[in-house]
């Protein structure tokens, strides 16, 4: 039972400080194994006052998606992506279940101030009030997606087409014999995290702007786009 859950896991159900309280977060969560680590991960990061997205691999076992769908149930703050994919490391579906995840919460009622995403097998190394704390200090209305110009030793993850493949029942994402166009708008392609923490404005525009739209069709058959992806759109200028 949900009452059950939420003593014998000892949820947090009420903010810390006032300060936490005035400055909700986001989460995207991508997982596709392990119960307990999940279960783990959303007790050390969970706030009432943050909302959360829980994207679950569409290829995962059914007994797994209904545990976490009962986990989910008990709380009016976390959700199961409306739109799920079959995700495939390296390969475009990893970054798709992100913004799938971004259009539900841009369009949920928490007026959240910045997401965060993680996969299943991260764990935090600070509290809530420190991460607030740390992006008010140093990166007030500005994004955390780290990179560089993309070196030369990865420019073939963009030079050349990528297509998912499967063999012996695995997925995986191999180079096809075709060279790609150049990046749209005359982008320069940055490379970087696949991991961020970005301002709800910054989502939004990720999620309507031409460049971004036209850099999203691009990177579809590229390796590993989310590694290019935040970083490039976040060095546009303005």
């Amino acid at each position: 039972s949900c009452s059950t859950v939420l003593k014998t896991l000892h949820f947090i159900t009420s903010p810390l400080s006032e300060e936490e309280g005035n400055f909700s977060l986001a989460y995207i969560i991508t997982i596709h194994k392990e119960l307990e680590m999940f279960v783990r991960l959303l007790r050390a990061i969970y706030m009432p006052q943050n909302i959360y997205c829980i994207h679950i691999d569409e290829k995962s076992p059914r007994d797994y998606k209904t545990a976490v769908q009962n986990i989910v149930n008990c709380f009016e703050n976390i959700f199961i992506s409306s739109k799920r994919e079959h995700v495939v490391y390296a390969g475009f579906s990893r970054l798709q279940a992100d913004i799938n995840c971004m259009r539900d919460l841009v369009n949920s009622k928490v007026q959240w101030n910045y997401v965060i995403n993680l996969c299943g097998q991260d764990y935090p190394l600070k509290t809530n009030k420190e991460i607030i704390q740390y992006i008010k200090s140093k990166w007030n209305g500005k994004n955390i997606t780290p990179g560089i110009v993309q070196p030369l030793h990865v420019k073939h993850r963009t030079e050349v087409s990528y297509r998912e493949y499967i063999h012996s029942g695995v997925p995986y994402v191999y180079p096809a014999k075709i060279r790609k166009a150049q990046p749209p708008h005359n982008l320069t392609i940055y490379f970087g995290s696949a991991y961020y923490i970005l301002t709800r404005d910054f989502v939004h525009f990720a999620l309507s702007d031409a460049r971004a739209k036209a850099l999203l069709e691009w990177s579809r058959d590229t390796y590993s786009p989310d590694e290019h992806y935040w970083v490039t759109l976040n060095r546009l200028p303005g």
